[in-house]
Formats: C-alpha cells, sequence, structure tokens
C-alpha cells in the first residue's frame, strides 16, 4: 500500500470525525426530496378518516377559552363544574354535568384535582370561581385533572377569584382602627373591577353612637352608605342576608376585622343536611372557618385564613372567604383611570357638566383648564395613590417596553386542532439555525486547510497535534 504524503494524510486525519455531519444533511436532503416529489402524487383523503376529524373537531380539547354558555361533547371520564377551593397544587372541584351517568359520578360530586401541566406552561391560570373542564375522572376516589377553563364573566387580583358579581368590603371601626388611606386602597382596588360592592363596618359594640355617626357622614361625603353590623350581638346582620342572596360575593379587607366570623354567622342558621343532599358527604369546606384574636401586641389581625374558598348559603349564592392583605396591588388601575376609582371626582366631573378639563388625559393635579378642585377630603390620597402608579409605570415601561409578546402561540394541530403551546424565550430556547451551523462547519474546515497547508509548508507539527 503507498503511503500518503504527510499534509493529505493529516487533512484526512483531522476531517474524517466530521464527515458524519455532512453524510447526515445529505441524507436530510435526500429525505426531504423524496417526501416532495411523493406529495406531488398524493391521493385523495379517505372519506372515513375526513369524517374522523370532524368528529375529533367536536369533542372538548384545549382551545383559546371555552365558551361560559357552551355546553361541550363529554367522554365518560369527563365532567364540568366549577372550583370551591384552592390550595396548594390541588382544586376542589364541584360537578355540575357529567359525561356519562352510568360511569358512577353524579352531579355535586366533590373532586379533587390538579391542573394540566399545559394549562402552566401557557400560564392559564385556574382559578377559584371558574367553572372548569374536568378529564381522566376516578370517580371510586374522586379524583380528575382540569384539562380547560371556560372564560369569566369577571376576573379579581387582589384576592384572585374568578366569576364574582359583588363585592363586600369589610372592615372594623376598632380592633383594629379603621384607618382612612387604607380603606381608600381597599374601595380603590374594588372600583377597578367595575363589580358592585357594599362597604360594612363590623365591631360597632366596641365604639360609641358619636364614633359610628362621624364614620357615617364622613363615608357618605366619600360617595358611599356604609352598613354597619356587630358579629358578636349579631346585629344589623339581617339585611346583609338579604343582600347577599343569589349572588357570589368576595369578601375582602385586612387581617382581624372578622371575614370568617361573619361568614360563620351567616351560615350557622343553615341546614348541613340539607346541602349535603346536592352536595357530596364529608366536604371539609362546608365546615366553619378559623378565627383569631386581634394581636395586644401590635393592635393588628392574625392571618387565619391561609386561602381562597367558596361556601354556599342556604338561601342561594356563595361567599368566597378570602386570607387578609393590608396593602391591595393596584395592578388594574392606571393613572389615567384612577380618577374613575373616586366616586367625589365621578360627582364633580357630572355638576360641571357641559363643561370640562380642557385636555381628555387631565390627571387632576392642576393642569391649566381643569375643573376639579383639591378641596375635598381624599384628594392627598388621590395625589399619593397616583404617584404610586406613576413609578409602577415608569419601571414596567423601563422592564417591558411597550410592546411585548404574548406569551402562548396558537398552532394547527393533527387532525385541524388548534392548540396552544407555550412560547419560549427566544434567547434561551432558540435554536440554531441551519445555515448557520452549516457555514461554521466550512468555516472549521478551512482553518483546518490552513493549517495543513502550514505544516506542509514548514515540515514542522503544531503542539496541540503532536499531543493529539
Amino acid at each position: 500500500m503507498p503511503l500518503l504524503p504527510t499534509a493529505p494524510f493529516l487533512r484526512y486525519r483531522l476531517i474524517l470525525p466530521l464527515l458524519p455531519l455532512y453524510s447526515s444533511a445529505l441524507l436530510r436532503r435526500r429525505v426531504a426530496t423524496t417526501i416532495s416529489f411523493s406529495a406531488g402524487r398524493r391521493l385523495s383523503p379517505n372519506k372515513n378518516l375526513l369524517n374522523a376529524r370532524n368528529a375529533l373537531k367536536d369533542l372538548p380539547s384545549l382551545s383559546r377559552f371555552l365558551c361560559p354558555d357552551e355546553t361541550p361533547t363529554l367522554l365518560p371520564d369527563q365532567a364540568t363544574g366549577f372550583v370551591a377551593a384552592a390550595q396548594a397544587n390541588f382544586m376542589r372541584v364541584i360537578v355540575d354535568s357529567i359525561g356519562d351517568s352510568e360511569s358512577g359520578g353524579k352531579v355535586g360530586t366533590q373532586l379533587l384535582c390538579v391542573v394540566r401541566a399545559l394549562l402552566k406552561k401557557i400560564r392559564r391560570r385556574v382559578l377559584v370561581g371558574d367553572r372548569v373542564l374536568v378529564g381522566w375522572v376516578d370517580w371510586v376516589d374522586r379524583r380528575g385533572m382540569i384539562e380547560d377553563v371556560f372564560e369569566r364573566k369577571t376576573e379579581v387580583i387582589d384576592p384572585p377569584v374568578a366569576n364574582v358579581d359583588h363585592f363586600l368590603v369589610l372592615f372594623s371601626v376598632e380592633q383594629p382602627k379603621l384607618e382612612p388611606f387604607t380603606l381608600t386602597r381597599f374601595l380603590v382596588e374594588a372600583e377597578s373591577t367595575g363589580i358592585p360592592l357594599t362597604l360594612v363596618l363590623n365591631k360597632c359594640e366596641l365604639a360609641n353612637e358619636e364614633t359610628l355617626s362621624a364614620w357615617n357622614n364622613r363615608l357618605r361625603t366619600w360617595g358611599y352608605e356604609p352598613m354597619f353590623c356587630s358579629v358578636e350581638s349579631k346585629s344589623g346582620l339581617a339585611f346583609l342576608e338579604d343582600i347577599l342572596k343569589g349572588r357570589t360575593t368576595v369578601v375582602v379587607g385586612p387581617s382581624g376585622v372578622g371575614k370568617s366570623s361573619l361568614i360563620n354567622c351567616l351560615r350557622s342558621d343553615q341546614n348541613t343536611e340539607e346541602i349535603s343532599d346536592i352536595y357530596s358527604e364529608g366536604v371539609k369546606w362546608l365546615g366553619d372557618q378559623r378565627v383569631a384574636e386581634v394581636s395586644k401586641r401590635s393592635g393588628r389581625g392574625r392571618h387565619t385564613t391561609r386561602h381562597v374558598s367558596l361556601l354556599p348559603l342556604t338561601g342561594g349564592g356563595y361567599l368566597a372567604d378570602t386570607p387578609g392583605f393590608s396593602q391591595p396591588s393596584l395592578l388594574k388601575v392606571t393613572k389615567k383611570t384612577l380618577a374613575e376609582t373616586f366616586p367625589e371626582i365621578r360627582q364633580m366631573l357630572s355638576a360641571c357638566k357641559p363643561a370640562k378639563c380642557s385636555f381628555s388625559d387631565c390627571l387632576h393635579v392642576g393642569e391649566p383648564g381643569c375643573v376639579l378642585k383639591g378641596d375635598w377630603e381624599r384628594y392627598p390620597y388621590y395625589l399619593q395613590l397616583l404617584d404610586e402608579i406613576k413609578i409602577r409605570e415608569q419601571f414596567q415601561l423601563r422592564t417591558f417596553g411597550t410592546k411585548r409578546e404574548g406569551d402562548v402561540r396558537y398552532k394547527m394541530g393533527e387532525m385541524g386542532v388548534i392548540q396552544p403551546e407555550p412560547r419560549l424565550e427566544p434567547k434561551k430556547h432558540r435554536r440554531v439555525s441551519r445555515k448557520r451551523l452549516n457555514q461554521s462547519i466550512l468555516d472549521e474546515l478551512e482553518e483546518l486547510d490552513e493549517e495543513c497547508d502550514e505544516i506542509a509548508r514548514n515540515g514542522s507539527f503544531p503542539i496541540n497535534i503532536v499531543q493529539s
């Protein structure tokens, strides 16, 4: 066998490991050519396949959002219901319709469910109060998996509840003492949702008549008609029960104002056996909510409610008990919509008609031509909240910019079913294009050729090649 010269022999040794890359690339091209050639003479699809595709479209799948009035076609192991409670990664779903009556399930059964992983990837959050589609139902162990969510009528961020049609802002006159700015934050958060609200002041037995009368007159100047009640003496609760009938009400307020105590008092006269006929027996969320006394050291309430839960009422409707928090986030409130959450500004603007501010984007902070004056009580609170929202919006503008891609993209799946998938981060997960990859391989080969030519001219080996 004749011996190869030094330079070609080294070039063969260095290029040999790269040959599988080129062979695989050529193989992919030949396969693509074969597929494209066969696609040109593709036969017409079978009618049975078309019928199967149309039948598959009618089945419930993960779409953008299920219509709230839609009645999807359910499989034997599927059901629909609403989320009654959420804790950690588990959801308690109360079934309102089932796919197969012979499967052993019944309406009113409570299912302990987990959320489908794809819902988490596309950041579709499941909230308490959502109507959901449950699959893989095990009626013996009462377990399942939430596959999809119906479109929400309303959504609240603080606390995270869906399909709520009434707000109950609960504060206490004493223990903890009523703070005007904290109350303003809760009222602004509730006004921003556009849901009707009722302001209730609890623990009236701890205050005298002069204090209650002063707060009543003060809140009326704010544009609210407060209700006074006492869980201890059970005064003012009968009128409150009439307001809550047939509604899904979320109770919000700081810790220690008596939210859980009020809910226990409103539900103390209901017949648990009657509710058990509608809902499954042994349901844990039919019991009383935990309560605790106000801390004597700080004067503030203690956190007893850890998660949101919907509690049924005998007269119809639900009460959503929520964890207490002192500072609502106000994420849905912008500097342009903040004025709409103050009833005083709405009243003054309506009284000034047909006159209005000179600028359509007037923030009512003393701009030229503004028709509003700063002689009302909560005007300093308005300015403070406006500065806070401006700082938050500037931070969001610097962080995210004016345009941001959605977290979800939709693609056409098998049999024409549209399915969402998470949009990956471009820099972290973007795949290198084939053109750039092939170009990098060619650049490396050119460098190897230059090194081999230099070795042939000088007749010496580089140190890294000798070591290899």
